[in-house]
């Protein structure tokens, strides 16, 4: 990793404080980070990311909740996933994870960004009666189309520092965020660490209908939470909550004004806000209680 794509100031604090964890991922490990105590939470990030897609979650989180956030197969820390590579083989190495960390019978829900909130349905069904929850914000893996975006520009070696960090900035500004004046130093800190490192080509899986299957048989509580100006789903926003709402007709859904891809990150206070309300909920109300429930609202503009 070049020098100019060292972890920000927030990452180093909060990697400093964390509790480390591997568990078994092809002829490696997949790295796991723990902070706090409580009921268990898993974050599941992004492509191409790493567990800093959660910098702005973690330390709200913390406060209740055992957090345990993971680097995914091929990403970050964790080692490549044996091939040939698959939504389900990569959910399984997850669950795998996860029941390790978090031994039966203890209860768990799975909070996934992106591609990650594809495999937490994945894993999820996986782990049974032990999912108490599942959320997902900026959700692929439905199988319904989406308006192609410009296309990403490469960040190479022979770059300098200075270009290095202007091509993150504008990938950012072109998938992730919807205002430009929401992107600040941690974002292209992280942005250039996490593609550094990146090996699971995670777009091609996420065009698969992995969530989509996984969600017609889950049966926990489900949140969906995304970006008004979400690129990887406009103009076809309203065709996935559709979606969810056929499948899971109990759940949540939040549309939130104003905001791209990178929802947890541009809106952090609302999408905090929102999943510690749905956390205390998941946790504290009994499971038949939670899924029999009407619908909070619909859909949130």
């Amino acid at each position: 990793m070049n020098e100019s794509d060292a972890l920000p100031a927030e990452a180093r604090v909060l990697e400093a404080e964390a509790r480390r964890h591997r568990t078994p991922c092809g002829a490696g490990d997949m790295a796991w980070r723990e902070w706090g105590a409580g009921p268990a939470v898993v974050l599941l990030h992004g492509g191409y990311g790493s567990w800093t897609h959660w910098l702005r979650t973690i330390p709200a989180l913390r406060r209740r909740h055992r957090v345990l956030a993971a680097d995914l197969p091929g990403l970050g820390d964790s080692a490549d996933a044996p091939e040939p590579v698959t939504p389900e083989s990569l959910a399984a190495i997850v669950a795998q994870g996860i029941e390790r960390l978090l031994p039966a019978p203890e209860p768990v829900a799975i909070v996934g960004f992106s591609f990650g909130a594809m495999l937490g349905g994945q894993a999820a069904l996986r782990l049974g009666g032990r999912a108490q929850g599942l959320a997902t914000i900026g959700a692929p893996g439905l199988g319904l189309k989406r308006k192609p975006y410009e296309p990403l520009g490469r960040i190479t070696a022979e770059l300098n520092a200075a270009e290095r960090r202007a091509a993150a900035r504008r990938n950012l500004e072109l998938l992730m965020f919807a205002d430009p004046c929401n992107i600040d130093e941690a974002a292209i800190a992280t942005q250039l660490a996490n593609t550094a490192r990146a090996r699971t080509k995670s777009r091609p899986l996420s065009r698969t209908d992995a969530l989509k299957r996984a969600l017609a048989e889950l049966d926990c509580a489900v949140m969906a939470i995304w970006g008004e100006r979400d690129v990887t789903a406009a103009p076809h926003l309203d065709l996935r909550l559709a979606l969810i709402r056929e499948l899971q007709p109990a759940a949540e859904l939040h549309v939130l004004p104003g905001i791209g891809h990178f929802t947890q990150y541009e809106a952090a206070d609302r999408v905090n806000a929102l999943l510690a309300d749905w956390l205390a909920r998941v946790f504290e109300l009994p499971r038949e209680a939670i899924r029999t429930s009407p619908p909070r609202g619909g859909p949130r503009h």
